[in-house]
């Protein structure tokens, strides 16, 4: 059997032809001259290189359609039927409601989070009820890479980033609804980092928390896109930074533009080339300005890959290090890498966990770690939590996240048109009756939750429905703090789930 997709994708909405496929290949087995090109390979044919990008980005969320041979559907969820640890063994007392969810980390400055639960970097679609979601649940969030290339009224100076408006209003999603849980934090891959937004957000507005971005499993690289404008148009992009390709500046190059036989211009984002000589003292500079937490963001590369990236933690004393495991999701990616690259998620936080045994037994103090990559349920949640301790702290929901924060607010918009949808319609006819968690926000900020945002309402009631998900697994365990929870809470149903569980999986 092939665990890969056919050539057909909702990436760039193509199909086969026909129900008969050839496994290895994924076409047709049955290819006509009279085929209008349905799939993939026929986009190809027209769009050559742009097809190993979606076609359908924008308003959109795309994500792995691959369907892998080892997942967290793995393991079930162990249970026990007497005692109480974490709390008193009362049955009055030890409830679904007093299972504690709250964690701590942070070298130097703490930051608290309601939930093990961090919402991960984006800037784009309804990011404003993201943001707002993450802090009326009590959870951090990120900012997405290339957040100032969304402002319109950038201003930039000898490569450097003087003036970035939008920022304010980025931060202030977040900021608005801040109850003393969780952070927002910037993420900053090395095209930012040159152009001084770790600086220019410090200075400007107050930025307390960055994320340097190594990698995502969606794109292990960075994007390439089509430069519009012609030549005009990438000698703009040249001059603001980007890298172009072919060099548009060349005489050459030029010469074969005006000749009309120049090739399609090119932006790529630079890769980074960091190391520890790099961020030892690129976060202590940051930290003398007033930064108080620092992030990293790593993806399912190579296992030697994931223990350099830790060891640079430990020695730059970062806070957090969020690793992202395939399958990837990402309006932004190639198709192919979003399927096919990077550790599958189980996989690579059973790699993380070996290498923070032998970095804590070699006396190394580890930041907190965080798993993320193709979570939406609690079920998943806590089985990446008991998977992964002592050392995983929390979960990253982005796109499941994310489609609260939209479906939300369309159902919010059509409510306040008199439309209510139809699966709706049974719980009321406004905000305040169909959102079922607005009292657990009242209880929080006061009446003034009824005017929130019901995209961002829908996200805080999203998370909710994790949160209380969560209590009833740590009940059915009887371990009354997601502290206690472990691998004893995990049964592997198949030989690879079991190797997972001995540590004899990576033995090839």
């Amino acid at each position: 059997m092939s665990f890969a997709p056919p050539l057909s994708s909702a990436f760039n909405e193509t199909k086969n032809r026909s129900a008969v496929l050839s496994p290895q290949s994924g076409m047709c087995s049955f290819c006509t001259a009279e085929c209008l090109g349905t799939c993939e390979l026929g986009l190809s044919a027209v769009l050559g290189a742009r097809a190993v990008y979606p076609t359908n980005t924008g308003d959109n969320q795309v994500a792995s359609e691959k369907d892998y041979p080892i997942d967290f559907s793995h393991f079930n969820i162990n249970g026990r039927v007497f005692g109480a640890r974490g709390a008193q063994p009362d049955g009055d007392k030890a409830t679904v409601f007093n299972v504690g969810l709250e964690r701590v980390y942070g070298r130097e400055n703490p930051v608290k989070l309601a939930m093990p639960v961090i919402l991960p970097a984006l800037i784009k679609l309804n990011w404003q009820d993201y943001f707002g979601g993450a802090a009326m649940a009590g959870v951090s969030c990120v900012i997405g890479e290339g957040s100032p290339g969304k402002d319109a009224g950038l201003v930039m100076e000898n490569g450097k980033i003087t003036s970035f408006p939008m920022l304010a209003g980025i931060l202030d999603a977040f900021r608005r609804y801040d109850r003393g849980y969780g952070q927002i934090v910037l993420q900053c891959n090395c095209e930012d980092d040159a152009q001084g937004l770790p600086e220019y957000a410090i200075a400007k507005h107050g930025l307390t928390a960055l994320e340097f971005k190594f990698g995502q499993s969606a794109k292990g690289t960075q994007p390439v896109q089509a430069v519009s404008g012609g030549l005009e148009g990438a000698l703009k992009k040249q001059a603001a930074g980007a890298l172009v390709h072919p060099d548009p500046s060349d005489p050459a190059v030029q010469k074969a533009y005006a000749d009309g036989v120049c090739p399609n211009f090119y932006t790529y984002g630079r890769l980074p080339m960091w190391d520890e000589t790099y961020f030892v003292p690129r976060v202590r500079e940051l930290r003398q300005m007033g930064l108080k937490n620092v992030y990293f963001k790593m993806a399912g590369y190579d296992r030697a890959d994931l223990e350099h990236v830790l060891r640079i933690a430990c020695m730059a004393g970062v806070d957090m290090v969020t690793f992202d495991g395939a399958g990837g999701g990402s309006g932004y990616s190639p198709c192919k890498m979003m399927n096919e690259w990077a550790l599958p998620t189980v996989c690579m936080e059973a790699a993380i966990v070996d290498i923070c045994k032998k970095l804590t037994a070699e006396g190394l103090v580890l930041p907190a770690i965080t798993v993320t990559g193709g979570f939406a349920t609690e079920d998943q949640v806590f089985k990446a939590l008991a998977f992964g301790a002592p050392y995983v702290t929390a979960v990253g929901l982005c796109r499941a996240s994310m489609a609260a924060a939209m479906s939300a607010k369309k159902a919010g918009e059509l409510i306040a048109q008199g439309k209510v949808p139809a699966h709706l319609q049974k719980y009321g006819s406004t905000v305040q009756e169909i959102f079922a968690d607005l009292p657990d926000l009242r209880a929080l900020y006061g009446k003034q939750a009824d005017g929130f945002s019901p995209g961002a309402i829908g996200v805080f009631s999203y998370l909710n429905r994790i949160a209380f998900g969560l209590r009833h697994f740590g009940a059915l365990n009887r371990k009354f703090d997601v502290s206690l929870w472990n691998r004893t809470d995990l049964i592997p149903l198949t030989r690879d789930a079991r190797d997972l569980m001995r540590g004899e999986w990576f033995n090839w």
